[in-house]
């Protein structure tokens, strides 16, 4: 198994795949590890759709912008936020936290005021605030699948009421990412990274 150093080195965006197909004890890992994610105020608003099927790995690949790899790989696993989750999530997050101590009332306060005007958002104002959680989480997988030597790629070039419609979800969710998944057909040379001191302010 990789330390958590080697894995962040040696990930790559795979975009070439074999046909090799993923055993699902080591899908359900990946969601295991994006289960374990942190999330503001312990909210958890990721959902995932885990698709094997061709037919389904073709549409989803239309409505990325007709990005074909996605189709080409074993499973893509459609990244999401729940809305609804999110804003109960996060209230019985504050009140887990407050029992414990771990977070002042006066916070708590501050938090469930502004859950108040987050309630009168739209989706499209939200969606993209909650997805910083469920991004994290994605991440979790990303990182994991490297143990079971399998290559994943972000896709946020997407379309993403064709998702939805696809499998006819309302606007409680958001799509936050498609990840295509599988033994990597590819092994790419890393991307040029800013070095650390361009990094620091």
């Amino acid at each position: 198994m990789l330390s958590t150093e080697e894995a962040i080195r040696k990930r790559r965006s795979i975009r070439k795949f074999s046909s090799e197909p993923v055993p699902d004890e080591q899908i359900m890992a990946l969601i295991e590890a994006a289960r374990l994610a942190p999330s503001g105020c312990n909210a958890q608003p990721w959902r995932f759709k885990i698709i094997q099927d061709e037919k389904t790995r073709i549409k989803l690949a239309e409505a990325a912008h007709n990005q074909s790899f996605i189709a080409q790989a074993p499973v893509v696993i459609v990244c999401c936020a729940d809305i609804s989750g999110y804003i109960h999530g996060t209230e019985s997050g504050l009140q887990d936290l407050g029992k414990i101590g771990a977070i002042e009332d006066r916070i708590i306060n501050i938090i469930c005021s502004n859950l108040n005007e987050t309630n009168k958002m739209g989706i499209n104002e939200l969606g993209p605030s909650i997805a910083t959680n469920v991004a994290i989480a994605i991440e979790h997988m990303v990182l994991r699948a490297l143990d079971f030597g399998l290559g994943s790629c972000w896709v946020r070039a997407l379309e993403e009421e064709k998702i939805k419609d696809i499998f006819g979800w309302d606007e409680n969710i958001y799509v936050v990412a498609l990840l295509p998944l599988g033994v990597p057909a590819e092994d790419p040379w890393p991307r040029k990274r800013l070095e650390l001191e361009e990094l620091l302010l």
